[in-house]
């Protein structure tokens, strides 16, 4: 089979910084029975303005010209710690306030680790688009410090010719944030995140915020989905983790401004990888989900967040994932049928991608599915934090193509296009 591979590959960057909270334990300090916060606190109120002034000059120094609005971030930083600490602003001159800020704040580099598993939807934005071009928008999986993972977004245009051309980052990456929501308190449950009013859509990264996510957020599937009376949503399904223990939750929004992260319930959300189709069939959700570890499953739902056990509907069958097989993102509707990337297994752990094609009205029966991977690790493709992995958690459909980005070794992106008759005739 034929797979054209963009020369373009998105490596990690650990000059991608954010300013994000630093938390200091709220533990009592010696003997003076005060907490570590308030005794710093007390430290910069005990400097004269002259000292305040000198020592925010020199954070600023260092650090303005690296992030994007500092003063104003450090000043909201403040109000967090004022509003958890009882001070009294109005006798706290606007210097202190932002050393204060500075002081339980710290950079962050979000994706110097890696940059992984990808998926790829159609934007929110298709006006002045020629004929055979469309926008799109990808999510990526960031690792920074301590392997925890964010997702980030990039914006992009691919062309009636398959060219595919990235907007440029800009300069500065600025973190979403819950309005009302303190940060050194991590909540429990639902939570509504916003995208900075300033910032474009591919310089946001969403951190974890909740306690189950506190580790990281991992390989969010993103899906355009079409309501039954014809609202469109952006859907993305994604697994939170602690550190101990992983949860499936729903990402929602309508606007890539404000984004709903919604704990999964029912006995199917304690796995990964979760995948929804874009619409609903006779009346009820639909994903694909992997239960056993091993082999894939169709779940139906009255509820997006709910979901329980379903239907298996493919196992490893060929030697290239007998050790287990997944899927590679949400089903794309064809004509056809549902077309469902898959990643298989195989022997010394290496990943390859595949693909079957799910009935249109019934996907619990498989019309077909290739034989051998319509990309594997290879080459260069071979090299990583991960030896021997590709993955993609989505591809999409343009035109007669699929426009597929794929995670090469859990450390880099790449980007693939492969014709849609093409894939059905390897079945």
């Amino acid at each position: 089979m034929e797979l054209f591979n963009h020369q373009l590959r998105l490596h990690a960057d650990p000059s991608r910084v954010v300013v994000r909270p630093f938390h200091i334990g709220w533990v009592s300090h010696g003997s003076s029975g005060i907490s570590r916060s308030e005794r710093l606190i007390n430290e910069v109120m005990e400097m004269t303005r002259e000292q305040a002034r000198s020592q925010l000059q020199l954070v600023l120094k260092d650090f303005e010209a690296r992030h994007w609005q500092t003063r104003r971030v450090f000043m909201t930083r403040y109000d967090e710690i004022a509003a958890a600490n009882g001070l009294d602003g109005s006798v706290i001159d606007d210097e202190k306030r932002q050393l204060i800020g500075a002081y339980f704040c710290h950079e962050y580099s979000y994706a110097a680790a890696a940059l992984m598993n990808p998926s790829a939807v159609p934007h929110f934005d298709q006006s002045g688009m020629p004929d055979g071009s469309q926008r799109i928008l990808m999510s990526l999986r960031a690792v920074g410090e301590g392997h925890i993972s964010s997702v980030a977004f990039r914006e992009g245009i691919i062309t009636s010719d398959n060219e595919l051309k990235l907007a440029p980052e800009p300069p500065f990456a600025t973190a979403t944030n819950a309005v009302g929501t303190n940060e050194d308190t991590a909540p429990v449950g639902p939570v509504t995140v916003y995208r900075h009013r300033d910032s474009t859509l591919s310089g946001t990264v969403i951190f974890p915020i909740t306690q189950a996510q506190s580790k990281g957020l991992e390989d969010l599937r993103l899906v355009q989905f079409r309501h039954d009376d014809g609202e469109m949503e952006w859907l993305g399904t994604y697994t939170a983790y602690n550190g101990d223990t992983i949860q499936s939750e729903l990402l929602r929004t309508k606007d890539f401004r404000a984004f709903d992260l919604v704990p999964m319930t029912g006995s199917a959300a304690r796995n990964k990888g979760i995948a929804l189709f874009p619409r609903m069939i006779d009346g009820q959700y639909m994903s694909i989900g992997r239960q056993d570890g091993e082999t894939l499953y169709l779940l139906k739902s009255d509820s997006l967040d709910h979901w329980d056990e379903g239907t298996q509907i493919l196992a490893p069958e060929f030697p290239w994932e007998f050790v287990q097989i997944g899927n590679c993102g949400p089903p794309i509707e064809i004509d056809e049928g549902w077309l469902l990337l898959t990643h298989g297994v195989g022997a010394m752990r290496k990943y390859s991608i595949g693909a079957a094609l799910l009935d249109k009205k019934d996907p619990t029966k498989v019309l077909g599915r290739t034989r051998e991977p319509i990309l594997a690790a290879a080459d260069q493709d071979r090299e990583g934090y991960v030896p021997n992995v590709v993955y993609t958690c989505g591809a999409m459909r343009h035109g007669d193509h699929l426009f597929m980005p794929y995670g090469i070794a859990d450390s880099s992106v790449g980007f693939a296009f492969v014709e849609i008759a093409e894939l059905l005739r390897a079945m």
